[in-house]
């Protein structure tokens, strides 16, 4: 097949060249995106070296060394000796170069306002002020329980200035998913909101946190409408606390879906290099950049681009607070063409409500937009080709990526310098030796995603968990990180996702990736979404149910006959994807599936109601449409 039929999307040359990471590899004599990834990969100390220098980031004092891996790999220290602070790259430098620069634009359903990087940094640094004169030191930890509002980002900041270290709790957690993770962080201070909007609803925040406040070592509250001004009104300055590269930055925990959350810790040093790295040459941002990236700040994706990295760029983020489609189900286009958004991010769910819903994206004007991201799980052929074609226009590359808590970002991601294919995560990103390995450890083109040497925003441990961080990422490889995730290499190079290493159903002995099911079923041209699990079963140990969610443009009917007829056609679009051994024993059409504000699926949820469990008993906190359960 000639090259130019292999792939959908081959960056422009002159585009190409005008990218952050065609500079670095020029800067570095670098001819091609597969001769960067083995020579970063293979001199990790050169590369993250070479990026501090490129991407010019502040150090109060120069480290002496680039990484000491002598306590073993898993406790490597990065930048040793660095002195530095986050938010000296973040906001100090812009506030004195560019004052009047727009740092943020937080918008909702009723307007939208705009926040300097002059603005950013006074109000960063009363906010840290009032923090100190509250008792509150360096390395002390304060919770942030907020929506996506400018104080939360105030917070997050003012936190990180003077040298405390911030634990941001996604304001969809109930009281006793919000009280153990104040427990476990060992927060002293909460910053949070009485209410929240959503889909115009008022939800009562304060009935959480009051509760869940109750036996933690929290002393003091401060909450945004109601005594969060007196706060900060009349609190000096704060300077900008000198950290070492190792200092705590931040606490942030997974989700907890296998098992407790886990407390995954981040520092100054090696957060604010990634950070800035994955910004700059993943999904290109420049300095002219409008960033809106559907993220919130409880999760890694919000952190390391919306909170951190557009900041650290010099660029504006654009901060949406309430859902994609509301007030309409365009409500995303509408901002993409008044803020004039150059680089859009979405979680594959998302893309896939876009679709069910119908909306009209070409009735809008895109031609701000220059980079499409995705991540949060396997994106589909169908919502790719969507993504690409009716909000990219076939112009703009989708910088699929997928990384992890853990990580600090991604491990897997598009650059927009190569040439895409559908679906593709692309390669490794520079820095993260990343391969594929069997069972047995040896390399393959299809495996379990593993990383071969350290990178500087991989987590210190897991808090107060050491064992656990060891037995979790450590112990089926020795010295090798296992992340868990299925993945696929192709002839060409380019990467897949093929879902969890325990998303598989295991039917009469084949073990079926739940992903591979669902791309079969999404095929089939009334399918918006479809999420597949399996279901306990005496004689194949487990037969596969897929719950599909259909378009609605009216193009197909859900009623009668037609209703078992399109189960029958979906069934046989993934006995035709993979064969007779993945037949769904059963299809069920539903409304809609349970997702998290973000836009990212429960899938636990749909396995724990296909199984028949008792959902009552299931942690529903961070589920924006708990109703959707019923229909399952």
């Amino acid at each position: 097949m000639p090259a130019e039929e292999k792939y959908v999307f081959t960056p422009l040359p002159e585009l190409m060249a005008k990218s952050n990471i065609a500079r670095f590899m020029n800067r570095h004599g670098i001819s091609g995106w597969r001769q960067l990834v083995e020579k970063a990969n293979s001199d990790i100390g050169w590369y993250w070296d070479a990026v501090n220098e490129d991407l010019s980031i502040d150090w109060f004092q120069r480290y002496d060394k680039t990484f000491d891996s002598s306590a073993g790999i898993p406790w490597t220290k990065w930048f040793v000796n660095g002195k530095c602070n986050i938010v000296a790259n973040a906001v100090d430098k812009h506030a004195k170069s560019q004052p009047d620069k727009v740092a943020y634009i937080f918008a909702d359903e009723h307007g939208s306002k705009k926040i300097t990087y002059g603005e950013l940094d006074e109000q960063v640094s009363r906010l840290a002020g009032a923090l100190a004169g509250a008792g509150i030191k360096k390395g002390d930890v304060v919770a942030i329980y907020m929506p996506m509002i400018p104080e939360a980002f105030y917070a997050i900041f003012a936190c990180s200035k003077m040298g405390a270290v911030h634990t941001t709790i996604f304001s969809g957690f109930s009281a006793q998913a919000l009280r153990s993770r104040l427990i476990d962080s060992n927060a002293k201070l909460l910053i949070t909101a009485d209410t929240v909007s959503r889909r115009g609803k008022e939800i009562h925040l304060a009935g959480q946190w009051q509760k869940a406040v109750q036996g933690t070592k929290v002393r003091r509250i401060i909450t945004v409408g109601r005594d969060y001004q007196d706060f900060v009104k009349s609190a000096p300055r704060a300077k900008t606390e000198v950290m070492d590269a190792e200092d705590p930055l931040f606490i942030l925990y997974t989700s907890g879906t296998t098992g407790e959350p886990k407390g995954t810790l981040q520092v100054h040093g090696g957060f604010t290099v990634v950070a800035a790295q994955q910004t700059a040459y993943l999904i290109d941002m420049k300095p002219d950049d409008v960033l809106f990236w559907y993220a919130d700040i409880g999760w890694i994706t919000g952190q390391v681009w919306v909170v951190y990295g557009s900041p650290i760029i010099g660029g504006t983020a654009l901060v949406y607070d309430n859902t994609l489609d509301y007030p309409t189900a365009d409500a995303w286009c509408r901002l993409i063409e008044d803020h004039k958004v150059s680089i859009f991010g979405a979680a594959p769910t998302a893309i896939r409500l876009f679709m069910k819903k119908n909306v009209q994206a070409g009735n809008y004007d895109f031609s701000s937009l220059r980079v499409l991201a995705a991540t949060g799980e396997p994106i589909n052929a169908e919502a790719w080709q969507w993504y690409f074609e009716n909000v990219g226009k076939k112009r703009c590359p989708v910088i699929n990526l997928s990384g992890g808590t853990e990580i600090g970002g991604a491990i897997l991601s598009a650059l927009p310098v190569m040439p895409l294919k559908e679906c593709t995560v692309g390669c490794q990103i520079p820095g993260f030796d990343a391969d594929v390995f069997d069972d047995s450890g040896k390399r393959a083109s299809e495996g379990y995603l593993v990383i071969k040497k350290p990178w500087p925003s991989m987590t210190r441990g897991l808090l107060n968990n050491p064992g656990r961080f060891i037995d979790t990422y450590w112990s089926k490889y020795k010295d090798v990180w296992y992340h868990g995730d299925i993945v696929l290499v192709d002839p060409d190079g380019l990467w897949y996702m093929r879902g969890r290493a325990d998303d598989v159903i295991k039917v009469a002995g084949h073990r079926i990736g739940t992903a591979e099911v669902e791309a079969a079923a999404a095929s089939h041209p009334a399918v918006a979404e479809a999420v597949a699990v399996g279901r306990p079963d005496e004689l194949k140990g487990e037969a596969i149910v897929v719950c599909v969610v259909v378009k609605d443009d009216g193009s197909h009917s859900t009623n009668g006959n037609n209703n078992n007829n399109l189960k029958q056609e979906i069934i046989r679009c993934v006995e035709g994807s993979i064969g007779k051994f993945a037949r769904p024993e059963e299809v069920r059409i539903v409304a809609e599936l349970p997702k998290t504000r973000t836009g990212k699926l429960v899938r636990r949820l749909v396995r724990a109601k296909v199984a028949g469990e008792n959902i009552a008993s299931q942690d529903l906190s961070t589920v924006e449409n708990p109703w959707s359960l019923d229909g399952i």
